[in-house]
Parts: structure tokens; sequence; C-alpha cells
């Protein structure tokens, strides 16, 4: 009889929790974003959590957890019930920082369901107008015969901007010195001042200075033209197509997140961003929306983590 009764308890318990499921959302969801207002991050989230709220007909909160290059809000979702009210809005900086640290509190893979990306855009390559360059096969000539001479900014050890840097300075054969910033914004004023001589960094950053002939524009980092800027060359016009970065934007869930409610806010997502509106919004900020399968983005982010580790250990990038 106690084993009949624990058989007709599961036999309950199983329709009632695909029922929930089913009807997911029924309360609010949170959105963390690990890094402080008015960032990509936050503005992604901010804008894709207000047409969440009217597609699923809950509340939708975004919850600001700046600290360690997004690393508490990223151990907070890994952390929290595996029920999808609980999500991270995030961006490549996720895979670059993985790849340098070992201290980290989730695994980059295994703590995480992957939901959606939101975007992809190109980095730009850009020089002071203090340099000589005019193109980047003048730059990668001159590093080529002046090892270590020409410096690059960054926004910090570890950051996507360094990656490029070091990526595109090994395919290119060249080696340049590298001078970390605590933020992009005093790099790029660096930059225009003529205190250092190139920066790779994302469009929001840099191409209104490019627009108004404060720095130059080498390349973007893409392997074809982007339409962010379409006057500027690709990496594979010059050859260096294998050098390639994207940044990226994207959404995870704890890991163990059924994949019926994985699903559904997934479908919700890529109808959002492949609308008009969404194109649009994303073309300003410098990106454009990118649709992938929970799969798809979790092959993605493991392929760019591998990238990133061979990338550190090449360029020996160790965490401050």
């Amino acid at each position: 009889m106690k084993k009949l009764f624990k058989l007709l308890c599961l036999a309950t318990l199983i329709p009632a929790a695909a029922v929930a499921q089913t009807n997911f959302p029924t309360k609010p969801i949170t959105l963390l974003v690990g890094s402080a207002p008015g960032g990509s991050n936050d503005t992604f989230a901010r804008t894709i959590g207000r047409h969440m709220q009217d597609a699923l007909g809950v509340s939708v909160v975004v919850e600001n957890k700046p600290a360690s290059g997004g690393v508490l809000a990223n151990a907070l979702v890994a952390k929290a019930p595996a029920d999808g009210y609980t999500l991270v809005v995030l961006s490549s900086t996720f895979t670059t920082g993985a790849a340098v640290r070992d201290n980290l509190q989730y695994d980059a893979v295994k703590s995480f369901a992957p939901v959606s990306m939101l975007a992809r855009g190109p980095l730009l390559i850009t020089v002071g107008n203090n340099t000589p360059f005019k193109t980047l096969p003048e730059l990668v000539s001159y590093a080529r015969a002046n090892p270590g001479k020409l410096n690059y900014g960054s926004s910090g050890v570890g950051s996507i901007n360094q990656f490029a840097t070091e990526i595109l300075s090994d395919v290119a054969k060249i080696k340049m010195t590298h001078v970390p910033y605590k933020g992009m914004g005093p790099a790029v004023n660096d930059l225009m001042s003529g205190q250092i001589d190139m920066i790779i960094a994302s469009a929001p950053s840099l191409l209104t200075h490019v627009n108004n002939d404060k720095i130059r524009g080498l390349a973007v980092t893409t392997a074809k033209r982007s339409e962010i800027a379409p006057k500027i060359p690709s990496l594979d016009e010059y050859g260096y197509g294998s050098g390639a970065v994207d940044l990226w934007w994207g959404v995870l869930a704890p890991a163990g997140t059924p994949d019926a409610v994985v699903q559904k806010l997934n479908t919700t997502i890529n109808k959002i961003i492949n609308s008009e509106e969404m194109k649009a919004f994303f073309l300003k900020q410098g990106a454009s929306p990118v649709s992938m399968t929970p799969a798809e983005f979790g092959a993605y982010i493991s392929n760019e983590l591998a990238r990133w580790k061979k990338v550190a250990a090449m360029a020996n990038i160790q965490a401050e």
C-alpha cells in the first residue's frame, strides 16, 4: 500500500510540474546585469525587458550588480532556482573573464542554461591622429619593424579589448605594448591626446570620434564589412580574417532550468529582437540582432571560451 501511495503521489506531481512549465511565467522575472546602469548590457537588458513584459504578461525587473566584471551577477544566477525567473544579461566579457580566472564561483559552461543570443557587433581598430598610419597594413608594417614600440589601450587586463588586440597581433605577427585602463573612457581620451597609439574597442565607444575625425578608423574586427561602419574596411580585406572578433550579448538561466521554459524564453526573445523596432535600436548601439537556438548559443559560448583560453596562454594574459 505504501508503494502504491508513493506512485499515486508521483503521478499527481508530474502533471503539476508539466502544467507549471507550460503556464510559465506566472510571476515577475528578474534580469540581472553585472555592470552599472548606462552600459550596453544594462541598456540591452532594460529594452529587452520592456518587450518581454509585454509579450509574457508579467513584470520584468532589471537589477544591476556591478562588481568584479560581472562575476557577482553571474554567480547569483548560477545559484538561483532553476525555474526561469532569474536570468542574467551579459556580453563577451563573460567568456574572456572566464578564460583568465580560476577562482570563479561558477563554471562558465556547466553552471548555466543558454537561453538566447541577443546581438553581435564589431570592434573598431583605431589609431590617434598623431600617428602616421592611414591603413592597417601601414600600422602592421611599422609594428613589425619596431617590436613593442607601439602601445595600445584597453579597459583592463582580460578585457575583450586586450584579447582582440592580442589575437590580431598574433595573426599579423606583430608585438605591441599593452596599457590597461580602468574603463574605456580614459583610454579613448588618451588616444585622442596622443598618449597611446591604438585602441580596439566597441563601435559605441569609438565611432563618433572616428566620424568627427578625432581618431582614425583603420578596420572593423569582423571578417566582412559591418553595416555599423560600412566605409571602414574589414580584417578579411587585409588578409587577417582569421583574427576576426565579434562583441556579443546574450541571456543565460541557471543550469537545470526546464527545457520547456528555456524554449519559451528563447522563442519570445528571438521574436522581439527581430522586430524592425529592435533592429533599429541595435543599429544605434553598434550591433545587429542574432537569433540562435539554446543549443547553438551554448556551442557558441563553449567555442568562445576555448578560443580565449588559447589566446590567454599565447599572450600570457593573467587576471589581476
